[in-house]
């Protein structure tokens, strides 16, 4: 299979694919109210300014819920998938690709466990985040 699917990228997602790109994890803020929010949007839920920002995440995560995907075939992906919603201390949750964990048994993932943020270098043009398990 060739590489994974390619993210689109526009003027409301740009700056977090240029923190991947610095091995930066970047949540989107609202300059006027202060506040975060994931996934990034044109104006701010809280306000409705338009007038937005990014703070620098500190790339850990706590497993809030997740799913094993099994089916279907995924451009670049292997499959089984571990998939996981994560809650950042920074107060937005991320939909995450785990990697290192087994799909299932005594050693697969578990809700509440804390997870760290990974580098996935596809090319010079596209790096994407994906999480570990603590250390």
């Amino acid at each position: 299979m060739s590489g994974p699917v390619r993210p689109v990228i526009g003027r409301d997602n740009a700056y977090f694919f240029e923190g991947t790109a610095k091995q930066e994890l970047r949540i989107q803020s609202c300059n006027a109210c202060g506040t975060l929010r994931h996934p990034p949007g044109p104006a701010c839920l809280s306000c409705e300014a338009y007038d937005r920002s990014h703070v620098v995440a500190r790339g850990e995560g706590t497993v809030y819920s997740f799913t094993v995907v099994h089916a279907p075939k995924l451009p670049g992906k292997e499959l089984p998938l571990v998939v996981a919603l994560l809650g950042l201390p920074e107060g937005v949750r991320m939909v995450a690709e785990v990697t290192g964990v087994p799909p299932e048994g005594e050693n697969a993932l578990k809700i509440g466990e804390g997870l760290v943020v990974d580098w996935n270098v596809i090319d010079e043009e596209l790096t994407l985040p994906i999480w570990r398990r603590k250390p």
